[in-house]
C-alpha cells in the first residue's frame, strides 16, 4: 500500500497538468472529479463528483479514481470497461489481479515514464509515490491521445489491441 493510501488519508490527489498537455485531448467528462473541483487541470466539459459509479457517463471520459485499498479500483475499472470510451489513470501494479484482468481488455496501455507527483487540493505537490502509473485507453479517441502522449515522450506504449 502506498503512502497516499494510508487509512484516513485523502483520496484527493490531482493529476499533473503535463499529462493532459501530452494527451492533447478534450474530455467530455471527468467521472471521478473532486467535490470542489479546485486545483484540477482536467480539460473536460463536465465533472461528476458524487455517485460517479452509478451516474450516466457519456462520450470520452477521464478517470483518475480513488486508488483506495487492495481492490478499490476494481469497481471503477469495471464501470470504465463497460463504458468503453476514455482514458483511466491507475497505479501500474502489474501483478495485482485487477490490473491483470483489466489490461488485456484495453485498446491501449501506456506506462508513464518516471513517477508522477500528484497535486494536493491546496495546490502543493506531493512526494513521489511508491508506484509508477499506467494510462488505460478504450476507444479510437483514447488510442489517438495515448499514441500522441507516447510520441511526446510521456511513456512507453506497451500494448495496442487492433480494432476493426
Amino acid at each position: 500500500m502506498g503512502y497516499w493510501e494510508a487509512n484516513g488519508a485523502s483520496n484527493d490527489w490531482y493529476t499533473p497538468e503535463h499529462i493532459f498537455d501530452a494527451l492533447g485531448v478534450m474530455f467530455d467528462m471527468d467521472v471521478a472529479a473532486p467535490e470542489n473541483g479546485v486545483g484540477t487541470f482536467v480539460p473536460a466539459r463536465e465533472f461528476i463528483h458524487r455517485a460517479s459509479l452509478s451516474a450516466s457517463w457519456r462520450g470520452l471520459v477521464w478517470m483518475n479514481p480513488p486508488f483506495g485499498g487492495r481492490n478499490g479500483l476494481k469497481p471503477w475499472l469495471d464501470r470504465f470497461i463497460e463504458h468503453g470510451n476514455g482514458i483511466a489513470l491507475t497505479p501500474d501494479r502489474t501483478s495485482a489481479p485487477w490490473w491483470q484482468e483489466a489490461a488485456p481488455r484495453m485498446d491501449a496501455v501506456l506506462f508513464v515514464s518516471g513517477k508522477l507527483k500528484f497535486h494536493r487540493p491546496d495546490g502543493s505537490t506531493g512526494d513521489s509515490p511508491s508506484n509508477g502509473t499506467t494510462l488505460f485507453g478504450l476507444g479510437s479517441r483514447a488510442i489517438e491521445a495515448i499514441e500522441r502522449a507516447q510520441q511526446r515522450g510521456l511513456g512507453y506504449l506497451a500494448r495496442r489491441r487492433m480494432t476493426a
